[in-house]
Parts: structure tokens; sequence; C-alpha cells
């Protein structure tokens, strides 16, 4: 924003609200613990390296007892899976899902700070899409009889491939198949005041469209000029432009009120196409950097977001699902990262 150096009122009121456009709280930042490797860390090592790296936020994909113990007292907020293959018992038997709840959750609160219950990972558009607003609900119901629906939110996980339509952003839309099973979980999300959790990877959509995406830089957040123009919307980066899409595809299923945590999101430093340990840490240092501020649809709506993932995972798949890790095994950085 050029001023003159006699500063107008004018230029007064716009450096004033470009301020008030941002908020002065940092959004913390999450990082997805996940499990796949046979040479990990002990949990109570790990939760000690999310704290001195000033991590408030972990994802875990089912209950692990050394890790729920290991986090008691830490203020660590935990988003919690339910595994896939839970979903169907749990969807059928409410005491089985009280069952769960009494387990993993009532048996650790408060000295665990649970913050969300992720129903199911990305299956919304498979066979287990049926048992998820179900087990959700039986869940919830759970919750509630120990009076901790209000301090923690019950959702599930969905993959970005729910979205059918994500150009321009302001046509988002969610595949038919994804749209079916979804309006009723965003009605359930409406109710009690739930985000819908969402795992955002502008990687994967860059190495799958580089006919389209003919420069890394928009998906790195190093664009210095706008790559994508929608109506009064400029887009510099993809992330902003892939949640824009979210959000009206959101709109048009009743949900403009939801809020979306981005619950998985990285770069891989090995394995594959533009996977280097250059380009991770420019995507996940610049999406820390870049979550406050919100999207140009949503601007100033800080934006929750946990990174995929802590550790590389010798069990996962060879090739680039291997190397998602900021750190080692051994517990030193796979690079250098601030996460405030």
């Amino acid at each position: 924003m050029a001023c003159q150096s006699i500063v107008s009122m004018a230029c007064i009121a716009l450096l004033l609200g470009a301020l008030m456009a941002f908020p002065t709280s940092v959004q913390p930042i999450g990082v997805c613990y996940g499990t796949l490797a046979n040479n990990l860390p002990p949990s109570s090592e790990v939760v000690e390296l999310y704290k001195s790296n000033n991590i408030e936020l972990m994802r875990l994909y089912y209950p692990i007892p050394d890790a729920l113990q290991a986090l008691r007292g830490s203020n660590i907020k935990l988003l919690l899976d339910v595994p896939n293959e839970d979903l169907q018992l749990l969807a059928s038997d409410p005491s089985a899902a009280s069952y769960w709840v009494q387990t993993n959750v009532t048996a650790y609160w408060p000295d665990v700070s649970f913050r969300y219950i992720a129903v199911g990972n990305e299956v919304m558009r498979g066979d287990k899409a049926q048992y998820v607003l179900p087990a959700m609900q039986n869940i919830y119901s759970a919750l509630s009889s120990g009076g901790l629906q209000d301090q923690i939110k019950v959702s599930t996980s969905v993959s970005q491939e729910v979205l059918g339509l994500t150009f321009p952003p302001s046509h988002g839309d969610f595949s038919p198949v994804a749209k079916q099973n979804l309006e009723p979980v965003v009605q359930f999300l409406l109710k009690n005041g739930a985000p819908l959790l969402v795992n955002v990877y502008p990687y994967f959509v860059y190495i799958y469209n580089k006919q389209d995406i003919t420069n890394i830089s928009y998906a790195l957040f190093t664009s210095s000029w706008t790559v994508v123009k929608d109506g009064q919307y400029s887009y510099q980066n993809l992330f902003d432009a892939y949640m824009d899409a979210l959000y009206s595809a959101l709109e048009q299923i009743g949900g403009s009120a939801v809020e979306i945590v981005v619950s998985e999101s990285g770069w891989p430093s090995a394995g594959g196409d533009s996977a280097t340990i250059g380009n991770a840490q420019t995507y996940n240092q610049n999406l820390i950097n870049h979550v406050s501020k919100g999207t140009p649809k949503r601007p100033g709506k800080a934006i929750e977001a946990y990174i995929f993932a802590m550790f590389n995972e010798n069990q996962k798949p060879a090739g680039v699902e291997q190397h998602w890790g900021l750190f080692y095994p051994n517990e030193q950085p796979v690079y250098p990262i601030q996460f405030h």
C-alpha cells in the first residue's frame, strides 16, 4: 500500500482496515501423530517433542492408551479418531458407542483435553459412508450422558475428493455421491455447532493437474501475483482456492454456518514428484504463517489446521507416503520449522 509522505486520512483508514482484517492472535497449529512405523519413539517422548516445539494440537488416528496416558496434564488439545473399522458396530449399537467413549474419552477426561472426535476418516464416498451419521449420533449421545457434548465436538474427516467441482472456487460443489452422504451430516454439525474436518492437500492437486497449474509457486504459497481471478476474489495460492471451493459447496447444501477445520495438510520431502525437503519446508512453514489470515471468501477468519505428519512412517506404502514427517523417528527434524 503506497502512502505519500503526507499521510492522508484515506490512507489511515485503509491501514486500519487492513489491520482489522487479520486477527491479532496466532491460530494454533496441530500436527498429526501417525503411527504406521516400527521405529517410533515412545508416546511419552512424542508428547514431550510436541511440547518442546510449541505444538498445541494433536490428531491421533485411533485410541492408543500409552499416548492418551502421556497426554494427561500436557494441555495439548486432541483430535481423536474413531477408526473406520469400528464404524459399523458403533452405528448399530449405542452401548458399544458408550463403551468406546467411556474407555477412550471419559477415562482420561479432564486430564486429557479432547477437542474433537472424528468419526471415520475419508469414508464419505465409499461403502462405510452409511455408518458415519448413526455412529456420530451414538458417540454424541454417549458424550451427552457424561455432560461432555459441548466441550467435545463430534464430526467426521473427509477427503478433499468429496468436491466434484473446484473451479472457479465460487462454483465449488460436492460430487453427487458425496453430497448425498454429506447433507445429513452437515445438518448434524449445524445443530451441534461442530466443524467439518477436511483433509486438504494442494500437493496432490498440483502434481495431478500440472497441465492447468503450471507454476508450483501457486501450490507453495510463494506466488506474489494473482493466479486466479474469480469475480471479486483474487487467489495467489491453491490452498485458499480449495478452501473457498469447500465453503461454496457447503453453502449449496445449507451449511454456510459450518466451519472447516483442516484435519490434514502437508507436503512430502522425498519419494516422488516435487517432493523435496525445500518444498516441504516452504509449504508447511507458509501454511503455519498463512492460516490466521483466512481466505478471500472469509478474510480474517482464522483456520485451524493440522500438519501431516509428525514422523516419517516406514510401514506406509513406499514412495511419498513414507516421507510426510516433520521429524525422523530419532526425533531429529527433517527440516527446521517454527510453530510460533
